[in-house]
């Protein structure tokens, strides 16, 4: 009889009632925290898998892993985690946001458009949590996820193409409260939510962010209303992650003039340069922000930043002390450097390690000086 128990609780299906709510590696263990970046579309070779490569990088790994897979595999990391939002079922302890300013097709008649919400904030993410502990991931992927009246999960066809960066946190409860003002202030285009009652009263900036409230005149009595906030959120198992979040009403570059002195590094931004009003490597005010052009992350394959619509920054050094012995910082978010993301809200989520640091550090290759020419990082 024991054993007959014990198999069946072996096979209780991921994510089903008795798993808790948390970012999940590629093995199906539940992880404090992962980045993933899903690879381009490698030129000159044609094979079903391309564009849909990712590596992985856990907490107490050394180092990027191939993924076991691809991004759209329901076994992988991504498709265990998100896919907790469609196999719950009708659980009224689970509260969700899902937000991107390039919303997924509401229905067969909908097309892959740019269907963005210009006016709100170039943010894209998910939350998902019940009474104990949840996830926050933010990513770069335009139509994604899936509505969860879609019932299954699937990566999008138009995230395919180009590179793109997620990062995943798992956290208590209580820190949900803090996500949901720091999302307030960027503004999110949410096109699908549920934050139930129960759990309404213990997060309510999560529920106003469900309804689509921005942020009130004050935050609390003790916060006065402002354009950008950071704050710490540490994770489940102890990490301190700091976020970055600005709105529209803050008016300049999340990253020169805010990240970068900040955290008082120089730093390689990598982000989505096909658009229009980008903004050149910037050396002005004490701090060197210089764009990416060339990246291999992996030692993979080397493409240029036109084919990566990923939005990650990197410290040009190691400083200071931290978990690993050292190592610099690594921002992952969902904003671009141009003039009209200035005006627009977006964030940040940035982590002092020397694992994760020295993963994205060698990732770049070439960058454009101050002054217009191409160097080597």
């Amino acid at each position: 009889m024991f054993l007959f128990l014990s198999l069946l609780i072996s096979c209780v299906p991921l994510g089903g009632n008795t798993s808790p709510i948390s970012c999940y590696n590629d093995q199906g263990d539940a992880v404090d925290w992962f980045y993933l970046y899903k690879l381009p579309k490698e030129h000159g070779k044609i094979s079903p898998q391309q564009g849909e490569l990712y590596l992985l990088l856990e907490k107490g790994s050394e180092g990027w892993t191939n993924g076991k897979g691809t991004v759209n595999d329901t076994a992988g990391a991504l498709g265990r985690t998100v896919g907790q939002l469609y196999s719950q079922g009708k659980n009224s302890e689970l509260a969700y946001i899902l937000y991107n300013d390039q919303r997924p097709p509401q229905d067969f008649g909908d097309r892959w458009d740019d269907n963005s919400g210009s006016r709100g904030g170039h943010t894209k993410g998910v939350v998902l949590l019940d009474k104990n502990q949840g996830f926050w991931l933010v990513h770069s992927t335009p139509h994604f996820p899936p509505v969860r009246q879609e019932g299954q999960f699937y990566y999008p066809s138009s995230g395919v193409t180009n590179g793109q960066n997620f990062i995943c946190v798992t956290y208590p409860l209580e820190r949900f409260q803090t996500i949901g003002e720091q999302l307030q202030i960027n503004q999110p285009n949410v096109y699908d939510c549920d934050v139930p009652e129960s759990l309404a009263a213990q997060v309510p900036a999560l529920a106003a962010v469900c309804k689509k409230k921005h942020l009130p005149d004050h935050i609390s009595a003790h916060i006065k209303p402002v354009a950008n906030r950071s704050v710490t959120l540490t994770s489940k198992d102890g990490t301190d992650f700091f976020n970055f979040a600005k709105g529209a009403s803050f008016d300049n570059d999340l990253y020169h003039s805010w990240v970068a002195p900040t955290l008082q590094s120089d730093l390689l931004v990598q982000f989505w340069i096909r658009s229009t009003g980008i903004l050149p490597s910037d050396c002005s005010q004490g701090w060197k922000v210089l764009d990416i052009k060339v990246i291999n992350p992996g030692q993979t394959f080397t493409f240029k930043a036109s084919q990566d619509h990923s939005k990650w920054a990197v410290s040009t050094k190691a400083a200071g002390s931290g978990p690993g012995g050292g190592g610099g910082w690594v921002c992952v978010g969902d904003i671009n450097r141009n003039e009209a993301e200035e005006k627009r809200g977006g964030g940040t989520v940035c982590l002092h390690d020397a694992v994760v640091w020295k993963a994205y550090r060698m990732a770049a290759l070439q960058c454009e000086d101050c002054g217009g020419g191409v160097i080597q990082c």
